[in-house]
């Protein structure tokens, strides 16, 4: 996995811009399954995420949701070229989606899993996830505390790869 940068002044300028997908049903965080989800809308766990990357150095922080998965691969593709990582938790899509998958192992930035359910506890086909082998890592079970940890993540893997280049 690359790190995007740029060559000015004979310095290396980080680019650390991180990009948050949200795949289908998460657009009713709040409302759906609130045992299972907890009561933050969207909305709001997107403030929450946008102000840690911020304390965390990201430059730019950008929440997409979508329930269509041609939307979240066109997401995955644009991303290669203006952000320095993804935040993922492709709902549903995790547990069958080959196709984004595919966009995952196509771009050159790493992508970190999360999930704010523990998958690993739930129904048997939430148990297997067709993209964790293409991802960084995998996160889940801690509300939206997985998107958080999942910066963490990130930020710990955008200064490795800095640190070789």
């Amino acid at each position: 996995m690359t790190c995007l940068h740029t060559i000015f002044n004979e310095s290396v300028i980080i680019m650390k811009n991180v990009l948050i997908i949200n795949g289908p049903n998460l657009n009713l965080l709040g409302e759906r399954e609130p045992g299972v989800y907890g009561s933050e809308s969207d909305d709001s766990i997107c403030l929450m995420i946008k102000e840690k990357a911020m304390e965390l150095g990201f430059t730019e922080c950008e929440c997409f949701q979508s329930n269509h998965e041609g939307e979240i691969i066109d997401r995955i593709h644009s991303a290669r070229l203006d952000f320095a990582g993804i935040v993922l938790n492709a709902g549903a899509y995790t547990h069958y989606s080959y196709a984004i998958r595919d966009a995952i192992a196509a771009v050159k930035i790493p992508v970190i899993e999360v999930h704010m359910s523990n998958i690993h506890k739930r129904e048997e086909f939430r148990h297997t996830s067709v993209i964790s082998p293409v991802c960084a890592g995998q996160i889940a079970g801690f509300g939206s505390e997985s998107y958080i940890l999942g910066l963490y993540a990130l930020k710990n893997i955008i200064e490795k790869e800095a640190d070789k280049a």
